[in-house]
C-alpha cells in the first residue's frame, strides 16, 4: 500500500475514532441517571451499539471530506469561500445525521411521528449544538496536528519532548535557486504565491516518509528518523520525487510566474537533541551540529554546480545502488573546524 493511501486511511481512522468517542460520550451522558423526554426510549446497550455504528459511518464521511478539503480545495479558493464550504458541510452533515436517525427509529424502533416533529423534539437543539461543537473541535484538532506535525502531536501530548532527548536523524536543507532574482522579478506577492505552490507540491515527499521540520523563507528543512530515511533510500528519493513534480508542472509555473523553480539540497545524518521550546508559542526544536552541517553542505551546491550533496557519513549508511555518487573531496564548511567529505548525487541514466 502506498504511503499516501496509508496517510488517507489514517485520517479516516482518526475521524472514526473521534466521532465514535463523541457519540459514546453523548450516549453515556443521556443514558445514565437521566430520563429521556423523547418519544423513543432506548436501552443503554442499544445506544452504545448505535454510537459505534454512527461513529463508523459519520466518522468516515467526515474524514473523507477532510481529505478532499486538504487535497482538492485548500489553497485553491479564497478563505471566505473555504469558510463557506465548511459551514455548508456542517449543515449537510447535521442534516444527514438527523435523516439517518429518523430512518433508524422509524424502521427499527416503531417511531410513527412525522419528520418535522422528530426534528423538533424536546432536547434536540442541545444535541444539534453538541454535534456542531464536535465537528468544530475535530477540525481545529486536525489543524493543530498539521501545524506541529502528525508524528509530533502524540509525543507532545504525552510529554515526550518536555525535557531534551537525543535522536539519530537525517536532515535535508532544500533551497530555491536564484531566489533573489525571482523575488525581484515577480514582486513580493507573486513570489510568495510561487513559494506557496512549490511547498504544496513538496507534499509528494510524504511517499518517502519525510517530515517537514521548518519553512524558512524560500527554504524548507525535511527530516527523517534514521531508519525511515535510509529505508529504500527515502532521503534521496524524496529530492528527486520533488524535482519530478516540479518538472511535471514546469509549463504551469512558466505560465503563471514566467519561471521554472528549481531547488538544490544538502543532506547529513547524526545525533541531535529534540525538545519542546517556547513559553507563549511552543514549538518542537532540533539542536545540534548535524543540522548546521546539513545547512553548510547545501550552501556548497552553487559553488560546485551540483543539485544534491550529501556527507560521506550518510553515503556510507545508505544501501543500494540506485544513484551515482561522485566524490567532491573534503570541503571546508563555514563554522566547522574539521573538513567534511562530500559527495555529489545524481540519478542513473536509465536509457
Amino acid at each position: 500500500m502506498k504511503f499516501k493511501t496509508k496517510y488517507r486511511w489514517k485520517i479516516i481512522l482518526h475521524y472514526v475514532l473521534g466521532w465514535t468517542l463523541a457519540f459514546l460520550f453523548l450516549s453515556i451522558v443521556r443514558g445514565v441517571g437521566t430520563i429521556e423526554k423523547s418519544s423513543v426510549a432506548f436501552e443503554f446497550w442499544e445506544t452504545i451499539l448505535v454510537s459505534i455504528l454512527f461513529g463508523l459511518l459519520f466518522g468516515s464521511i467526515s474524514g473523507y471530506t477532510q481529505i478532499l478539503t486538504e487535497e482538492r480545495i485548500y489553497k485553491q479558493i479564497s478563505i471566505a469561500k473555504l469558510l463557506l464550504v465548511r459551514v455548508v458541510f456542517a449543515f449537510l452533515f447535521l442534516s444527514l445525521l438527523i435523516f439517518v436517525s429518523y430512518l433508524m427509529v422509524t424502521t427499527f424502533f416503531g417511531e410513527t411521528k412525522g419528520f418535522i416533529a422528530f426534528v423538533l423534539e424536546p432536547g434536540s437543539p442541545a444535541i444539534y449544538f453538541y454535534i456542531l461543537c464536535v465537528d468544530i473541535f475535530m477540525f481545529v484538532f486536525r489543524q493543530i496536528s498539521l501545524l506541529i506535525g502528525e508524528k509530533n502531536l502524540g509525543k507532545v501530548l504525552s510529554g515526550k519532548f518536555y525535557t531534551p532527548r537525543e535522536e539519530e536523524r537525517i536532515f535535508m536543507f532544500l533551497d530555491l535557486q536564484s531566489s533573489t532574482t525571482h523575488a525581484e522579478k515577480l514582486g513580493h506577492i507573486t513570489y510568495s504565491k510561487m513559494i506557496q505552490e512549490c511547498f504544496n507540491d513538496l507534499g509528494v515527499v510524504l511517499e518517502n516518509e519525510a517530515e517537514v521540520y521548518q519553512y524558512v523563507g524560500d527554504e524548507v528543512i525535511l527530516t527523517w528518523n534514521l531508519k525511515a530515511g535510509l529505508r529504500n533510500q527515502n532521503c534521496i528519493n524524496a529530492y528527486y520525487n520533488f524535482k519530478k513534480q516540479l518538472a511535471k508542472k514546469r509549463e504551469a509555473y512558466k505560465s503563471k510566474y514566467n519561471c521554472a523553480p528549481f531547488f538544490k539540497a544538502g543532506l547529513h545524518s547524526g545525533i541531535v537533541t529534540v525538545t519542546e521550546v517556547g513559553k507563549y508559542k511552543k514549538e518542537i526544536a532540533y539542536h545540534g551540529d548535524t543540522i548546521n552541517t546539513a545547512a553548510r553542505i547545501q550552501s556548497k551546491c552553487n559553488e560546485h554546480k551540483q543539485e544534491l550533496l550529501i556527507s560521506d557519513k550518510l553515503k556510507n549508511q545508505l544501501n543500494g545502488s540506485g544513484f551515482i555518487f561522485n566524490e567532491l573531496g573534503s570541503l571546508s564548511l563555514r563554522g566547522k573546524l574539521k573538513e567534511v567529505f562530500v559527495y555529489a548525487v545524481s540519478e542513473k541514466d536509465v536509457t
